[in-house]
């Protein structure tokens, strides 16, 4: 992959980011469900992060036409895997669950995949340790962000296999 095929690709991670981050606040926005609000508030703050430093990083490779040296590419690690268990400490049961709620988890786990993909091919395209080592985070906290919404839809759709296989209870009867 060269420099404007990277450029361009950084220009579809822009829209695609930006895109993302709005449907997460609508389905935050939408859902009565605390998990699934809370899941979605969370990732759309993630979403904006990235969007803000691919933002950064574009106009200033877009204007040296090369990736800029001294620009400091961090992005901020996401607290989405603890956002499901502080909502259960919160509440006192499994909350109602509609079907614009699984809907909307799974769209959302299709959105993370496609950018843990996207972000790891950008990856595996670049030789450069600073570039390599960006997007590889970025395709990390997508990954993360899969991970955690697929706990999410497991709890929603099935709270006792949730809770079997995330909170280790043994079923000996012991």
């Amino acid at each position: 992959m060269d420099e404007k095929q990277r450029l361009d690709a950084l220009e579809l991670a822009l829209k695609n980011e930006k895109q993302e981050r709005a449907f997460y606040l609508k389905q935050a926005q939408r859902t009565a469900n605390p998990i699934g609000k809370a899941m979605f508030l969370q990732i759309a703050d993630d979403e904006l992060e990235h969007y803000e430093r691919l933002k950064e990083l574009h106009e200033k490779w877009a204007a040296q036409q090369k990736w800029p040296e001294g620009l400091p590419l961090t992005v901020k690690g996401t607290p989405i895997m603890t956002v499901l268990k502080g909502v259960l400490a919160k509440v006192s049961s499994a909350p109602d669950t509609d079907s614009g709620d699984l809907e909307a988890l799974k769209t959302a786990i299709d959105f993370e995949a496609k950018g843990a993909a996207f972000y790891a091919e950008l990856r595996d395209g670049v030789t450069d340790p600073k570039q390599k080592a960006f997007f590889d985070l970025l395709a990390g906290i997508e990954h993360e962000h899969y991970v955690a919404l697929r706990d999410a839809e497991l709890f929603l759709t099935d709270p006792g296999a949730w809770y079997t296989a995330k909170e280790h209870h043994g079923l000996d009867g012991g």
